[in-house]
């Protein structure tokens, strides 16, 4: 078992550090009384099975719980009972931390009517001093980029770079008469495209039958569509990547979400299958849309 304890001066990055560690498997805790953190300790070693690693997150926020010498004094008490406890302390400059404040416009921790917000940093710096002399990782993060911090998580828990990076893509069709779904990030519009619902031998079909499906994908138009779309995704994919996106929904929708945009969804699924991506698939409104036939256009 692995417990890292995620520390260091409020605005430095801990809440980014933290969801990075989350994505990376990593059971996390923020904001945990540190007197608490040896019980959890002995609480979590008897559920079976448990994630291989916790990470803790404490600083100032915990007002008259949070002490760094009495932390650093439970690190090493953690070490006497052969326990892992390894402190990442997340530092930035002066400059930095009141650039990212007022840009957050959010209050510091230790700032109040009579301390200023270089006062509260000055003080938070020289309260956390014992915790960075004794941290196993220091990360200054003055002018870091995300992916930069997310490289220094990466390294910390020593995993797989490519593993952690995979994107994860949902695939969807949807009828836009129901609505747009309202997770997609991308959305592709195919009401452009030749209906089979106004062809009588197709019209009781759904885009996951082969007769739909090759009445759409084979048309001219839909052939140009899908090279240019398909283009278009695998030159997206990998920036969104390289930023840290971990998911991306890329909804498909037509009149009712039945034939149109279930083939050209499975479609999309099927090369985006070819990619250094996990994909998913889903078809909102075939369902509701295959009980209402009969009554409206497709």
């Amino acid at each position: 078992m692995r417990y890292l304890l995620l520390t260091g001066l409020s605005g430095a990055g801990k809440t980014a550090a933290l969801r990075f560690l989350e994505d990376m498997g990593v059971f996390c805790i923020d904001n945990l009384p540190p007197m608490m953190i040896l019980k959890f300790m002995e609480i979590w070693e008897t559920v079976t099975p448990a994630p291989p690693c916790v990470a803790f997150s404490v600083d100032a926020r915990s007002g008259s719980f949070f002490d760094a010498h009495s932390v650093a004094g439970l690190i090493l008490e953690t070490q006497q009972l052969g326990k892992q406890l390894e402190t990442i302390f997340l530092e930035a400059s002066d400059d930095a931390l009141v650039q990212r404040y007022k840009e957050t416009r959010r209050e510091h921790p230790l700032a109040g009517d009579s301390v200023t917000l270089t006062e509260a940093i000055a003080k938070d710096r020289e309260m956390l001093q014992p915790l960075r002399e004794t941290a196993d990782h220091i990360i200054d993060t003055t002018g870091m980029k995300t992916r930069a911090l997310q490289k220094a998580m990466r390294e910390i828990l020593n995993v797989d770079s490519e593993k952690v990076t995979t994107l994860r893509v949902e695939v969807m069709s949807f009828g836009f008469k129901r609505g747009l779904p309202r997770q997609a990030d991308l959305v592709l519009d195919v009401r452009f495209l030749p209906n089979p619902f106004y062809i009588p031998e197709l019209c009781r079909h759904s885009g996951l039958d082969e007769d739909v499906r090759d009445y759409v994908m084979n048309n001219p138009v839909t052939q140009e569509f899908m090279d240019k779309t398909c283009a278009w995704l695998d030159f997206l994919l990998p920036h969104y990547r390289d930023e840290g996106k971990r998911r991306l929904v890329i909804a498909v929708g037509c009149t009712g979400g039945a034939h149109r945009s279930v083939a050209i969804a499975e479609a999309i699924a099927a090369h985006l299958r070819t990619l250094d991506c996990h994909v998913e698939i889903g078809h909102r409104d075939i369902d509701v849309e295959q009980a209402h036939w009969g009554q409206g256009e497709e």
